[in-house]
């Protein structure tokens, strides 16, 4: 419960005082490309169950018909899409999620059910029984994956064989480890790596 008061109070007043540079970037979307402001898509929360995350639509419309990942210089991303994904501004519009309760600040970031499903069944139930977050460890780790994957000869496979497994190990220890402190640890790690 004090987790929950937590992550909607930071939800709330992070809506309010960034609610400016919101709409300045929903104006910024519109105006650079074809299509809606906010990407949204299916993504497997706690206990399993399915919810619609929201982020600020940073590729070209239809782009997943090509491949859920993103790699390289995708040239699916759009000249707006660049920027806001090199600040992780494209993920702001998650803290509606927070508050609609779909989300946690921090957690185990939520995947698409296809890469859930490669889920080993023990470490799926571990990871699926906390709710999903805007960030942890492992998102800090990887904050250049898209990167990573584009150096790769198969970006689909190196994820699954190399990345995946990694941030899976990084999910069960925040689960069995989580707490106040450590959230507000990985909250501010995370501040202090996008300022880097």
């Amino acid at each position: 419960m004090s987790k929950r008061l937590f992550d909607l109070a930071c939800a709330l007043a992070g809506l309010l005082l960034l609610a400016p540079l919101l709409a300045l970037t929903a104006l910024w979307i519109r105006f650079d490309s074809h299509g809606p402001v906010l990407f949204r898509q299916q993504r497997v929360g706690r206990g399993g169950a399915t919810f619609t995350i929201y982020k600020f639509r940073t590729m070209t419309l239809a782009s997943e018909a090509a491949g859920q990942l993103t790699v390289g210089c995708d040239r699916r991303i759009t000249r707006a899409g660049k920027f806001l994904r090199r600040y992780k501004l494209d993920e702001l519009p998650q803290l509606f999620n927070v508050v609609l309760g779909h989300m946690s600040l921090v957690g185990p970031r939520p995947e698409v059910p296809r890469y859930v499903a490669s889920y080993p069944p023990k470490v799926r139930a571990i990871v699926l029984s906390v709710a999903p977050g805007i960030t942890d460890w492992a998102s800090i780790l990887y904050k250049d994956e898209n990167a990573i994957l584009g150096r790769a000869a198969n970006p689909e496979q190196a994820y699954l064989e190399t990345i995946l497994p990694v941030k899976l190990e990084y999910y069960v220890r925040y689960v069995r480890e989580q707490n106040f402190w450590t959230d507000l640890r990985i909250i501010f790690s995370t501040l202090a790596a996008l300022l880097r």
